[in-house]
């Protein structure tokens, strides 16, 4: 399948930035989201984006102008219906995937692929929710998309070798580097990722090291941009913490238990930079 347009269900953080991306490679994109606000501050946010590309002489500003030409904001799931792979990009919530995913299912052909940029949904489980579970896969994009270079391809057990196919390409055509995964919790990259952050908060709770000395062996002794302490703050420490106690519950391994200091400090409100204090203060 020749992939032109590309639907998007949700114009926030992950939804324009994949918008973005897609308009910059050429490509068609209908993003969809609840209300007309949404949409516009998803364009606008693309729009912006795209102006700091200029600014670095990345793009020039007819580059810009073409690629907003080529994103359709809007309201309604019947302008999906023009697109070859429709990408859910919605709120990390499994009822609300599932509510979304099954509508689309209902509306698009059959030969349309759903896709979920989900970051810790089965996608197995989601593909059982459609009546194409061989046209569905995961595409999950790391934030942001302009930027980071790679995505994860999640198979579920159902997922067929075309469908796999079609979406490496399209992630290909896109600039990405793609990297093939089969359906587990976490992935690749978070299943690494998150258990090392609550690594790092054993080591600060057992007064090991302080915090800027974790972070500073770990970028200096690792060549990590950022420290594990530092980027549970960008993360999150409440969501970090959810990550967590979803792997101790799928595996029964107790070599994924949360960190005391880390639910202590969720506890306390301290959940990182998005609430001025986490590790460090901002």
């Amino acid at each position: 399948m020749s992939i032109q347009t590309v639907g998007i269900i949700g114009a926030g953080t992950m939804g324009n930035g994949i918008a973005q991306a897609c308009a910059v490679s050429g490509l068609q994109v209908v993003m969809v989201d609840i209300s007309e606000a949404a949409v516009q501050k998803g364009i606008a946010t693309v729009a912006g984006s795209l102006d700091r590309l200029i600014k670095k002489e990345k793009i020039t500003a007819a580059d810009k102008d073409a690629a907003l030409a080529r994103i359709q904001g809007s309201t309604s799931y019947e302008d999906l219906k023009k697109a070859q792979i429709v990408i859910e990009a919605a709120t990390e919530n499994h009822a609300l995937k599932v509510k979304i995913l099954q509508q689309i299912d209902a509306l698009v052909a059959p030969e349309v692929i759903l896709a979920s940029n989900t970051s810790s949904i089965s996608i197995t489980q989601l593909a059982a929710a459609t009546s194409r579970p061989d046209r569905f896969i995961g595409m999950h994009f790391f934030n942001p998309v302009p930027m980071m270079a790679l995505v994860e391809i999640i198979r579920g057990l159902q997922t067929s070798d075309a469908t796999h196919d079609a979406v490496k390409a399209l992630a290909e055509a896109l600039g990405k580097s793609p990297i093939t995964v089969k359906n587990s919790p976490g992935f690749v990259v978070n299943r690494i990722l998150v258990p090392m952050i609550n690594e790092a908060f054993f080591v600060l709770a057992e007064g090991i090291a302080t915090p800027e000395d974790i972070d500073a062996g770990m970028k200096l002794g690792c060549n990590q941009p950022i420290g594990p302490l530092a980027l549970a703050d960008m993360i999150g420490l409440d969501v970090c913490l959810a990550v967590m106690q979803v792997y101790l519950e799928e595996f029964g391994d107790s070599k994924y238990r949360a960190c005391p200091l880390l639910k202590e400090m969720v506890a306390a409100g301290q959940l990182g930079r998005k609430t001025g204090r986490g590790v460090y203060t901002y």
